[in-house]
């Protein structure tokens, strides 16, 4: 069954939290899920250059708290905040809130970003597209995720693999990946690279230990 599904809604509630945390009915909560998933595509697109890895998102009391990874937040934050208060202003006018105080953007540090699967898979999805050979693209990934202190580590790619005619499916794994076991720190991406020959998957697992439950 671990194998099946998402290794990250597969421990929900256990060694994984959601990263959207708010309570809503009927209506308001159509209207927040479409805009949790708004800010969700207007972040990952502007702070592509910052390494931004995920977004959390918590409403309360008529509030709206951002929580945003980065693994390089001077990026984010800019000289002096700046560049954090433009992106609030900007958040402000993308969503139509007219309260200040209404909306919290927090920029959270990433202290490894080598122990992230969506920015390491990012980074083969952009080689990938770049054609360098897939093999060499995975190996490497490998080695800086064991380095960075990952406990196991899986890439899988999956499409025309460096332009073949015929789809194929490769992947690389080291050391240890229990995905049964609930106590198993597992982070998961899948990051599609659109290629000239079309998509080629991207799926990068990362064992980091285990969690306290």
């Amino acid at each position: 069954m671990g194998q099946k599904v998402n290794p990250i809604s597969f421990r929900m509630g256990t060694t994984s939290t959601w990263q959207s945390r708010w309570f809503a009915n009927g209506y308001k909560y159509r209207q927040f899920l479409a805009e949790d998933i708004q800010i969700r595509e207007i972040l990952m697109r502007k702070l592509k250059p910052a390494g931004i890895a995920r977004v959390e998102i918590e409403r309360y009391l008529g509030k709206l708290k951002i929580m945003i990874y980065v693994a390089r937040p001077g990026v984010l934050i800019g000289r002096g905040g700046s560049g954090l208060t433009e992106l609030k202003r900007f958040l402000k006018d993308e969503l139509r809130i007219k309260d200040d105080n209404s909306l919290e953007v927090i920029p959270m540090d990433l202290k490894s970003p080598d122990l992230s699967a969506y920015l390491v898979a990012q980074n083969v999805s952009e080689q990938l597209i770049r054609r360098l050979p897939a093999q060499r693209v995975m190996n490497q990934a490998v080695e800086r995720v064991l380095r960075a202190g990952a406990k196991g580590v899986r890439v899988v790619l999956a499409g025309r693999i460096g332009g073949a005619e015929i789809a194929r499916r490769e992947w690389k794994q080291s050391g240890s990946m229990p995905l049964h076991s609930l106590r198993s720190d597992i982070d998961f991406a899948s990051v599609p690279a659109l290629t000239k020959s079309g998509y080629v998957g991207v799926q990068v697992w990362i064992h980091k230990g285990e969690a306290e439950i």
